[in-house]
């Protein structure tokens, strides 16, 4: 089984002739597309219809091609999807493929590998609760099993898209006698960001059983997930999982690596994630290298004790602009320096996905000894 990796631009939300291309000049089988991840350029809350415009574009694009209704590849296939390209990120989405069968002997080293699941519907009254947290967990195993990870430590970064209670889904509750975690749609995507972290790190065995509760989402920040990456939003009622790391059942010239960030100034492990792909950056990836990477993930968070390193920001105190919006542009600019490229999906909302008032980074690289010769495509 052998994974690929295409990162393209996009003129628009519903812009997908990047993908129409590969697909038609036969570089891509549209059979093989098992999951996208990708940044828009909405402004990534309640109401961003980026995210919807940019789903059903897809699905309609895949449904031509398999003779499939877009309905049915919606349940099955994860577009994962942050809004908010502030700053100098560049709007573009990561396609994930994968062909072939699993190794029948495993290989002395792993290769990048992909699982996807999707849950059952959330409940409006379970969203951002414990028992969201369960079906999270669920999911993520499930994702593992697909893509043959045994061991946690061989994930390295574990996207989730989380529903969240809108005014209608929180009105229908209450007619059916239930209560919901918040009404407020803000508020709701943030549990729900947070039961997905939960949920993640239930999974990998990063925390245990008994550190879950309703109460300790958005209260007990010592309970976190160094490879969560976790996304809310209306456009779904289901929690879309897929899972990335290195197997020994999969051949290929890939591989993905991540580190925690502790801050929005943790320059360093940008560093050390490109170090763990035998990429150096000094102070930037050369050119010959940073055509090996072919997508980067990032997870931040506004610090919420309003200070960085001692120092006093005003991210939080800001009516004009959302924090999100700060912190994506702030840790795109800081990544982007390094790598010398904008096409990065740089997410907030890292509500204990990595430590308090920092987050995470992963990257997918081409292996140094498959130069001039890899199955991967960076456009």
């Amino acid at each position: 089984m052998r994974a690929n990796v295409f990162r393209l631009p996009m003129q628009h939300p519903g812009d997908l002739s990047e993908l129409e291309g590969l697909i038609a000049q036969e570089m891509l089988r549209a059979d093989e597309i098992i999951a996208v991840i990708g940044k828009t350029e909405g402004n990534g809350g309640v109401n961003d219809f980026t995210r919807g415009f940019f789903t059903q574009t897809l699905m309609a694009l895949l449904s031509r091609h398999l003779n499939e209704p877009a309905d049915s590849l919606i349940r099955r296939i994860p577009c994962i999807l942050s809004g908010g390209t502030e700053g100098v990120l560049t709007p573009h989405y990561v396609v994930l493929s994968r062909r072939g069968a699993p190794l029948s002997e495993p290989a002395p080293s792993g290769a990048f590998a992909i699982g996807t699941a999707m849950s059952a519907p959330v409940p409006a009254h379970e969203i951002g609760r414990a028992a969201h947290v369960e079906s999270v967990s669920v999911a993520v195993r499930k994702a593992m099993a697909q893509a043959h990870i045994a061991d946690p430590d061989d994930v390295h970064f574990v996207q989730v898209k989380c529903p969240c209670v809108t005014s209608a889904r929180a009105e229908a509750a209450r007619a059916a006698g239930k209560t919901v975690a918040s009404a407020d749609p803000n508020r709701s995507m943030a549990l729900a960001r947070a039961a997905g972290a939960f949920g993640v790190a239930l999974a990998l065995g990063e925390i245990g059983a008994s550190e879950v509760s309703d109460t300790a989402l958005l209260q007990n920040f010592s309970v976190r997930s160094d490879r969560a990456s976790i996304s809310s939003g209306v456009e779904v009622e289901a929690n879309e999982v897929i899972v990335l790391g290195n197997s020994p059942h999969w051949s290929g010239d890939l591989r993905i690596a991540h580190r925690a960030m502790s801050d929005a100034l943790d320059i360093g492990a940008v560093m050390q994630v490109l170090s763990d792909l035998d990429i150096s950056a000094a102070p930037q990836v050369s050119v010959q290298d940073r055509s090996r990477v072919q997508a980067v993930f990032v997870k931040c968070e506004p610090d919420r004790r309003g200070q960085i390193r001692g120092q006093r920001h005003t991210m939080l105190d800001d009516t004009d602009i959302n924090a999100q919006r700060h912190i994506r542009g702030a840790v795109g600019g800081l990544v982007a320096g390094v790598l010398g490229d904008t096409r990065i999906f740089v997410s907030g909302g890292a509500e204990h996905q990595g430590p308090d008032g920092g987050g995470l980074i992963a990257a997918i690289a081409e292996k140094v000894t498959s130069r001039g010769g890899g199955s991967s495509c960076a456009l």
